[in-house]
């Protein structure tokens, strides 16, 4: 089977509808058809008069940008990215960031937005993603919302929490009262004054998460509460879901999914496949961005030729450009050197991370019920024909036909079995020497190299 390619080497109106005086004014029965029925008509009528947004995911490389951009030349539309990673400028292979002419052809928004030094929010993003979605209906196009990232596209959907914002002030007392902390990399002491000010859940973050820590003692320091206290507004519309199942099942099709109280009629679709399918693809997309001269590996280098340090702000947490740091700072600390294992052991990383976090977008994605699963291998054309069709339905109703659907969980004890048995057989680098032109690169590259001084100026130095 062959996925939906992206082309790895080439980024409020609310209407509430009342239900009739009628529904009102006597007990609605109990069983379970009529409730599903009533609940779809009630959204479908609420959704009609609605502006339409398109919202497409899937686990990393089953190609969510390809769908994007052909669905963007068929119904008149422009692409917002939900990626946390290809807001920022120079970060393209790891990001699998659209290609120029892509770009060109299409609009993109939300791409190559900021420098790798500054810190991005799902806070800031659900403010630019709305307002770019806002401006594309605004001009009579079709936004279609396109990522991986599940947080961010979680609020852009339900909302954002009404969390305090910091004043300059406190942003400023903050950034003092961690910095020297950060200098030193205390992490455990960083997060142990995090928790005396009141937030506990601060031993939870990933380790060397600055950007998360400093937020959660502004947000303190700004309201009295830690970041927990405040509500998602996702949490509602969560819990009204779990009151309608009731087959035990949790089952819940996203036509059943209450959406009458949100901002637009989203269409949401998830791009998944088979997962031992999904996990060579995988190994295989991670081979491939480290081939040629300018790969991941260079990307990574840059990073760190800025002054940053592997996880230490939104840029470097990204898969791969983590774990690419991380090899090639060993390799400065031998001066540039690097054997084959060194090599092999840091791509297998790679490789796991990568579908680990595939794995943990399949978990996220499952209990997101507003979305359409739908199969990822099936042709692109058959694909595309039915998201044109569902969005051009006035009928309010959408139905994922049998021959796209991809169940949320794996269906089969052989599936399973196969999964857990899995082992990565590469493509590129299967012998020892296929490794040896980077191993040559980071000799010519590495060595040498200092920590830098001026992370914002890019400075470096070699010894």
């Amino acid at each position: 089977m062959k996925m939906i390619h992206n082309g790895f080497s080439n980024l409020r109106t609310c209407f509430r509808l009342p239900l009739p005086e009628t529904s009102l004014s006597r007990p609605l029965p109990h069983s379970l058809p009529f409730r599903r029925r009533c609940l779809a008509t009630v959204s479908a009528a609420a959704n009609k008069e609605k502006e339409k947004v398109i919202v497409i995911s899937g686990p990393t490389g089953t190609g969510k940008s390809r769908l994007a951009l052909e669905l963007a030349k068929r119904l008149n539309g422009e692409i917002v990215s939900a990626d946390s990673i290809q807001v920022y400028q120079g970060l393209d292979i790891g990001s699998a960031k659209p290609s120029q002419s892509d770009r060109k052809e299409v609009p993109h928004h939300l791409v190559d937005i900021l420098h790798p030094c500054e810190d991005y929010s799902v806070g800031q993003f659900f403010e630019d993603a709305r307002q770019a979605t806002r401006s594309i209906l605004d001009k009579g196009r079709v936004p279609i919302v396109v990522g991986g990232t599940g947080l961010y596209l979680r609020w852009f959907i339900y909302g954002k929490p009404d969390v305090p914002i910091a004043s300059q002030d406190i942003t400023s007392k903050v950034h003092l009262e961690l910095a020297e902390l950060q200098r030193k990399e205390e992490w455990d002491a960083a997060v142990q004054l995090v928790v005396k000010a009141g937030d506990p859940k601060a031993q939870l973050l990933a380790v060397n998460d600055w950007y998360r820590l400093r937020r959660s003692l502004e947000i303190i320091k700004s309201s009295g509460s830690p970041p927990s206290a405040f509500r998602v507004p996702y949490d509602s519309f969560r819990d009204q879901d779990d009151l309608n199942v009731t087959d035990g099942s949790g089952a819940n099709t996203a036509e059943e999914t209450n959406t009458s109280d949100l901002d637009y009629e989203f269409m949401c679709f998830f791009l998944s496949v088979q997962r031992l399918e999904l996990y060579k693809s995988l190994d295989y997309r991670c081979e491939e961005m480290l081939l040629g001269r300018d790969g991941i590996l260079s990307e990574a280098q840059w990073l760190l030729n800025l002054g940053l340090l592997p996880n230490s702000n939104s840029a470097t947490r990204g898969i791969g450009y983590r774990q690419a740091m991380e090899y090639l700072l060993s390799c400065r600390q031998l001066n540039g050197q690097s054997s084959v294992g060194e090599f092999y052991k840091f791509l297998s990383e790679f490789q796991k991370v990568s579908r680990n976090f595939a794995k943990r977008q399949l978990t996220w994605f499952r209990n997101e019920k507003i979305y359409n699963w739908l199969d990822a291998s099936k042709p692109l054309e058959t694909v595309l024909d039915f998201i044109v069709d569902s969005y051009q339905n006035r009928s309010g109703s959408l139905v994922v036909p049998g021959n796209l659907r991809m169940p949320r969980d794996i269906t089969s004890h052989r599936e399973a079995n196969l999964i857990k048995s899995y082992r990565t057989r590469n493509r590129h680098f299967v012998r020892r020497e296929d490794c040896s032109h980077i191993l040559d690169w980071i000799g010519k590259t590495q060595s040498g190299m200092q920590r830098v001084v001026n992370p914002i100026e890019g400075n470096y130095e070699r010894v």
